[in-house]
């Protein structure tokens, strides 16, 4: 339950945008945001954007949405954010120097890109070794980056007989420790074209890719693994819960009920931020026992985030998202960042914003001619 009034915050994409939709946000949020000293991300593949949420100088919600087509997985890494999309890893660079712009602290620009293909690229991590690493849904395996081919593959689950683009198990996330990979996610157990979803409700399972063991199992499609103060986190999607996986008995603890799939979670001190879809009408998403959860607790599925108290489990903040989007991937929380922005790729200003570093200063020179004033 939410320890929110319902006075929420709503702000509204202009109409001249791609996808107008608004953000409902519970009152408390912002002040949230503020005391935490952090914004947020949102990756969303339903419309192919991610969605900065932050505050304004007034401290009002701000929202800045950029293009991407089919915007998956992401990953916050300093002053960069690393984003999966349709074919390409991208790598996005901060082209602030600490000044805001036009009320920005933070701009996410687009450097560095690499081409893998369409391989159904899922979760993505950093190792403290620099190397991206991903899973690579389509090809049932965790990957990194190739600068001759689209990928090079590093682990695959003992089970899946042959490297091929089937997305026979439905691998989709993962969590490093110590600063490598070492737990993924994944439907089911199984070595046959699009064989997982036989199993949706019951056939999901956790693994550890340094030793092949099985950390848990009998889940419902499980996703966005993330290792936070020794525990092992996930989101049990098809039953809409948050919990632990307890290592030692390997059973799944559940800490509290999200009304909606919930895929992406982000880990913030005793505060655990989560993305939420609404079911699509297809075979994937129904027929789990989250239909029946949502029913139990008089709750319509809902696209949106929820904050989490780690210690209690009590929703304490949300926020809305409203149609046309229906489904998000991920969530990124950025610390230390208040409002960002990135340039995306529907707008030729991604070309025309020019960065430079002079005499240990970096320089910002825009070619957009700046607007005419009406007489």
């Amino acid at each position: 339950m939410s320890t929110d009034s319902p006075a929420p915050e709503r702000i509204t994409m202009p109409a001249g945008a791609p996808s107008p939709f608004q953000v409902v946000a519970s009152r408390g949020f912002t002040d949230w945001m503020a005391a935490q000293r952090l914004s947020v991300a949102v990756s969303t593949y339903h419309i192919g954007a991610v969605i900065f949420l932050g505050l304004k100088p007034n401290r009002d919600l701000s929202m800045f949405v950029s293009s991407f087509d089919r915007a998956m997985g992401m990953c916050a890494q300093g002053s960069a954010l690393w984003l999966v999309t349709k074919h390409t890893v991208w790598k996005l660079e901060n082209a602030l120097s600490g000044r805001p712009l036009d009320g920005y602290d933070r701009l996410y620009v687009p450097r560095v890109g690499h081409m893998t293909g369409d391989v159904d690229i899922h979760d993505i991590a950093i190792e403290d070794s620099g190397r991206p690493v991903f899973v690579n849904t389509k090809f049932n395996c965790l990957a990194t980056l190739d600068e001759r081919f689209s990928f090079t593959p590093l682990w695959r689950p003992p089970f899946i007989s042959a490297l091929c683009p089937e997305d026979r198990c439905h691998l989709n996330g993962m969590a490093l420790e110590n600063g490598v990979a070492k737990y993924v996610t994944m439907v089911a157990r199984s070595d046959v074209a699009d064989g997982w979803r036989d199993f949706r409700d019951h056939g999901g399972l956790v693994m550890d890719v340094t030793t092949n063991e099985v950390v848990a199992e009998g889940l419902s499609m499980p996703h966005s693994p993330r290792l936070h103060d020794g525990k092992l986190w996930l989101l049990n999607a098809g039953t809409g819960h948050l919990g632990f996986v307890d290592r030692t008995t390997h059973k799944f603890e559940e800490v509290t009920f999200l009304p909606g799939y919930a895929r992406g979670l982000s880990l913030h001190g005793n505060y655990a931020v989560i993305g939420l879809s609404k079911q699509r009408r297809e075979n994937a998403f129904q027929g789990l026992s989250l239909d029946r959860n949502l029913t139990e607790k008089g709750a319509a599925a809902r696209c949106g985030i929820q904050v989490v108290d780690l210690t209690s489990g009590a929703v304490v903040h949300w926020a809305r998202i409203e149609p046309p989007i229906e489904e998000l991937y991920d969530i990124a929380i950025l610390p230390e960042v208040v409002r960002p922005k990135a340039l995306g790729f529907c707008s030729s200003i991604v070309g025309d914003q020019i960065t430079y570093r002079e005499n240990d200063t970096i320089q910002l020179w825009s070619a957009v001619p700046a607007p005419r004033k009406t007489p």
